[in-house]
């Protein structure tokens, strides 16, 4: 069985960052996958279950509502090794393009104050899995660490 292309990246030498990660096609338009990395993989520690979780739920909350990007947001959700999250658009995309999305994104997360969006019986398979201040502590050390000082090295995947 041919290993997927997320699992063709040499993990140990992986940088907090935007990647994309693999570009389809899908009904004859460019689908492009990132991957927003919070954490270095094998390095430090992954995202607590909680943190992630309430990231996941303002993060998908705010982008598909970002009056330049909310027509071009197919998925936002976190990676099963809690290191990061997957955002799939519309559109043949590079990094560097959605930078600036994602310092509003994480700075929505980091500030964000009152009741998680979806995040009730009803409305959640998991809700009482939420952890607001480790979201905003997260996104806030993602944002001031990473995203606020991009460069080349963060936006383009490490050789094998």
């Amino acid at each position: 069985m041919d290993k997927i292309p997320s699992f063709t990246i040499n993990h140990l030498k992986l940088l907090r960052g935007i990647y994309v990660s693999r570009k389809d096609e899908v009904g004859g338009e460019t689908v492009t996958t990132f991957d927003i990395r919070m954490k270095r993989p094998n390095l430090e520690p992954a995202l607590h279950n909680g943190a992630i979780h309430t990231i996941e739920h303002l993060a998908a909350t705010y982008l598909r509502n970002d009056e330049e990007w909310k027509d071009r947001i197919v998925y936002w959700g976190p990676m099963g090794c809690l290191t990061g999250n997957y955002l799939l658009m519309r559109g043949d995309l590079e990094s560097k393009n959605i930078v600036e999305l994602m310092k509003r994104t994480f700075r929505f997360v980091a500030d964000f104050e009152g009741e998680i969006p979806g995040a009730t019986a009803a409305d959640c398979g998991n809700h009482l899995l939420h952890d607001l201040p480790m979201a905003r502590f997260e996104a806030r050390k993602y944002l001031e660490e990473v995203l606020e000082k991009i460069t080349e090295e963060n936006l383009v995947y490490p050789q094998k």
